[in-house]
């Protein structure tokens, strides 16, 4: 139901980037100025996770506010049935409008999903920035909700590979004095589970780096923030056409995944490591704090429907069962509940021919995060992220942290149990 002055909502996403890849976060390898004015403008939450560091399971639970499992979409092909965002907001009376790349699993966004295609997919981030700037400046009677989804930094997937990335080749890199120093947790770390090497040895063309050099991965690291760099100028077009009604609009900036980063000497997505599965997340608007940061635990598939629903006022339509505060029926809750998740938890799955099972399971709660791969040497990561943020210590394979491991299979096995997870059969049984 639309209540009066309800706000315009903007959700910018761009895709593949790491929570860190931002030079609000500190990181001074980058500049990323319309990224930065969103931070000051509005509160950023660091310890938001993605459903799934896949792209078409992330966006499924993006556009559903459910797991990739529970809506039957864990790898790049399939979508759910209905992608809720869309059909909420235009329900509600809002002007709904998507540009960019959808892959729920068509690239372009087809007919009947809630929204109207301003822009297509393909690569063209500098048209969907003009498309998107020309969609909130046109003269309208009701509220709008805009969906700008971007390539970049996508395009490292490309550059691996020795390509150009779809929005376009990069500079050549400066000399190696010049480029980003290797990450404190690069190296591969001791009791590292093998499930993510077995796959990523099987993906030679996804994983082009068995050969290369430490200042090889220096200059992954200098396109990859070039490429969010390259981004970022085509969001601060966008923000531009907001001036002047920016205070009137919640905008919500976030990523579907991240990416490895050259952490662990990982490029591309899939793994459970912090660089993949955290995202930016950023949300300005009315009665937003300012130049906050929210350390609170964030299930950015989960939470997003709830939150922009809450910021602009909606409630569920009819048909939804009663659920938890920010939009009944559904798992999330709006980041404006004072009522914050103990945990959250992210899934994985790899789709390789003869790889029978190849799944993992995270949780995070408090200062700890435990992942669990369902077969292979090491499949437990116990990590405490307080004093190992790198993930290079193993607490699983101590039997001094055993009562703590038990209590993350034990949330773990909840949690399964709670959403029919198939993966519950591989997790471990207590052993106290």
């Amino acid at each position: 139901m639309r209540r009066p002055r309800q706000p315009d909502v903007v959700l910018i996403l761009t895709d593949q980037q790491t929570a860190d890849a931002m030079s609000a976060t500190g990181n001074p390898y980058l500049r990323t100025p319309a990224m930065d004015a969103l931070a000051a403008a509005g509160t950023r939450y660091p310890n938001a996770y993605c459903a799934q560091p896949l792209c078409t399971p992330s966006r499924a639970s993006l556009m559903t506010g459910r797991l990739p499992s529970t809506v039957g979409v864990t790898g790049n092909t399939g979508g759910p049935e209905d992608p809720l965002l869309g059909r909420l907001f235009t329900e509600a009376g809002y002007d709904c409008g998507y540009g960019g790349k959808w892959h729920l699993p068509e690239l372009d966004l087809p007919e009947g999903r809630g929204f109207r295609r301003i822009h297509p997919a393909g690569g063209d981030d500098a048209g969907l920035a003009r498309a998107a700037a020309e969609f909130v400046r046109a003269p309208r009677e009701r509220p709008f909700l805009l969906v700008a989804s971007f390539l970049e930094p996508h395009g490292i997937c490309e550059w691996a590979r020795g390509q150009d990335p779809r929005t376009g080749p990069l500079p050549a890199p400066p000399p190696t004095a010049e480029l980003p120093p290797l990450p404190a947790n690069f190296p591969v770390a001791p009791y590292e589970a093998a499930l993510p090497r077995l796959a990523e040895r099987a993906q030679p063309h996804t994983h082009p780096t068995a050969a290369w050099r430490e200042d090889d991965w220096r200059r992954y690291r200098h396109a990859y923030y070039a490429l969010v760099e390259r981004v970022d100028r085509h969001i601060g077009q966008l923000l531009k056409a907001l001036e002047g009604r920016d205070r009137e609009t919640v905008v919500v900036f976030s990523s579907d995944h991240g990416d490895g980063a050259g952490a662990h000497r990982w490029n591309q997505k899939w793994a459970l490591y912090e660089e993949c599965v955290r995202v930016p997340l950023v949300v300005t608007g009315p009665g937003v704090a300012a130049g906050a940061v929210d350390e609170r635990l964030v299930a950015a598939g989960l939470d997003l429907i709830p939150t922009l629903c809450d910021l602009a006022g909606l409630t569920a339509p009819q048909g939804l069962s009663p659920g938890l505060p920010g939009l009944p029926g559904l798992p999330g809750r709006s980041l404006r509940s004072p009522e914050e998740h103990a945990s959250v938890v992210v899934e994985t799955r790899w789709e390789i021919p003869g790889f029978n099972n190849a799944l993992g399971r995270m949780v995070r709660s408090g200062r700890h995060k435990y992942v669990c791969y369902a077969w292979g040497d090491h499949r437990e990561q116990l990590f405490d992220l307080t004093a190992d943020p790198g993930e290079l210590v193993n607490l699983a394979v101590d039997a001094r942290h055993a009562p703590l491991l038990d209590r993350f299979r034990g949330l773990l096995a909840e949690h399964c149990a709670a959403v029919a997870d198939p993966f519950a059969r591989f997790v471990p049984r207590a052993t106290q």
